[in-house]
């Protein structure tokens, strides 16, 4: 690897390891605090203002990125959620902090991909390592801002948001002063030819023959959400003595240490849909053990099976996807993936407030999990109903679990 594209993969690993210490330290002290004052309802509507944001950034990077080019549109971004997140401090009310929330993930939206843009402009050989670089920084930022977030769990919102606001701003300095401005691709961004909002990206939203494969990813991360949000809501509700980013460290720690040789082991012995049944079915586990438990230690127990979602589901559905979606059809595939995922997190985040709230006003205690569990666990038979599916409209792939063509691309893509 070159010296610039070094410098580049500092810039953009660097870059997401700080965006994550900051995300983990701030969002689950917030909606603890929310779930607190005001209720699950709320807090869900905040968070889900940020995947709002995200999901309508989407119809604006390509505009934004013809005419910042990529590095400016990182900047952009960035500082945008840095403003954002920083004015969180100084502001008060569900209503201030959903428009600010707005604007953190509409910055995501548009530097996130940016990100993504410079590792994909890497050459063939050079992207695994890069995407695996960019990943295990993602990971570490989670668990660095966990761990930062229980030490600043009691101090003032203006504090906390003070500290997070510096992080981000790490971010927008690494960032976009190491990379390139147009990534290593060989044409300059479009100067401006793009229009600034387009839905061209709905274009790629139907996927014949798979878009039913795409309503189980939006299902998972639904969960995935769900758990997300309603953990802090649980930890402030049944375990006050501990932080509410307590549980993001745990998961956060488990991944680092299982992900790559617990998908090692599945994947070289069972398909992907299987694969991820599993993933599914240790996420039907925990959220049993976050209904029945409710204490300290049942919130450890199922903090370490939840974690097999995103260690077991996640790269199993991009193989899963890669076997049922001709090599035609891929690019669209990747539109279609990032869609149901922003739908899945949109609806899941607000789901998991309003379902919170309805299992304490009808004394059902840890109703919400019950009904996350049998969501998971019906997902988890859908995926063993079809591991032996082909694509639809096209013949079945063979060769056991070796990596295929259309598999490699998925891996260096998503």
């Amino acid at each position: 690897m070159i010296k610039e594209r070094k410098r580049a993969l500092v810039g953009v690993t660097g870059g997401i390891l700080l965006a994550n210490v900051g995300s983990y330290i701030w969002f689950p002290v917030l909606v603890a605090t929310l779930g607190g004052t005001d209720s699950g309802f709320w807090a869900g509507v905040v968070m889900c203002m940020t995947y709002v944001g995200r999901l309508l950034a989407t119809f604006c990077y390509e505009g934004i990125a013809a005419r910042c080019g990529v590095r400016g549109g990182v900047f952009l971004g960035t500082a945008m959620e840095a403003l954002a997140l920083g004015l969180m401090g100084f502001t008060d009310g569900v209503l201030a902090y959903s428009v600010l929330a707005f604007f953190i993930g509409f910055g995501s939206g548009t530097s996130f991909p940016g990100l993504k843009n410079v590792l994909v402009s890497f050459p063939e050989d050079e992207r695994p390592k890069a995407f695996s670089a960019f990943q295990m920084a993602g990971q570490v930022g989670l668990f660095g801002g966990a761990l930062l977030g229980a030490v600043l769990a009691e101090v003032e919102l203006r504090t906390l948001f003070s500290v997070v606001f510096a992080f981000f701003i790490g971010f927008c300095l690494i960032a976009s002063a190491l990379i390139p401005r147009d990534g290593f691709g060989s044409a300059a961004a479009a100067g401006g030819r793009a229009p600034l909002f387009s839905l061209a990206a709905f274009k790629g939203i139907e996927v014949r023959g798979a878009t039913r494969y795409f309503l189980l990813s939006a299902a998972f991360w639904f969960l995935s959400l769900g758990f997300v949000v309603g953990i802090p809501l649980h930890m402030a509700a049944y375990v006050p003595g501990w932080a509410p980013s307590s549980p993001f460290w745990i998961t956060g720690l488990s991944i680092l240490v299982l992900q790559y040789p617990l998908f090692k082991l599945f994947n070289k012995r069972f398909s992907p849909g299987a694969v991820m049944a599993v993933g599914l079915a240790g996420m039907t586990l925990a959220f049993v053990a976050f209904g029945a438990g409710r204490t300290g230690p049942w919130v450890v127990a199922g903090c370490l099976t939840v974690v097999l979602g995103e260690i077991l589901f996640v790269p199993s559905f991009d193989l899963w996807i890669a076997r049922r979606v001709p090599e035609h059809r891929l690019a669209r595939a990747m539109g279609a993936m990032h869609f149901f995922r922003s739908a899945g997190n949109m609806v899941g985040s607000l789901a998991a407030g309003i379902l919170f709230d309805l299992s304490r006003s009808l004394d059902v205690v840890g109703g919400n999990w019950y009904v996350a569990a049998v969501l998971a666990a019906g997902c988890a038979l859908v995926c063993l109903s079809g591991r032996n599916s082909g694509a639809a409209g096209e013949p079945q792939q063979t060769g056991g679990t070796e990596g295929t063509e259309n598999e490699e691309k998925v891996r260096e893509n998503v």
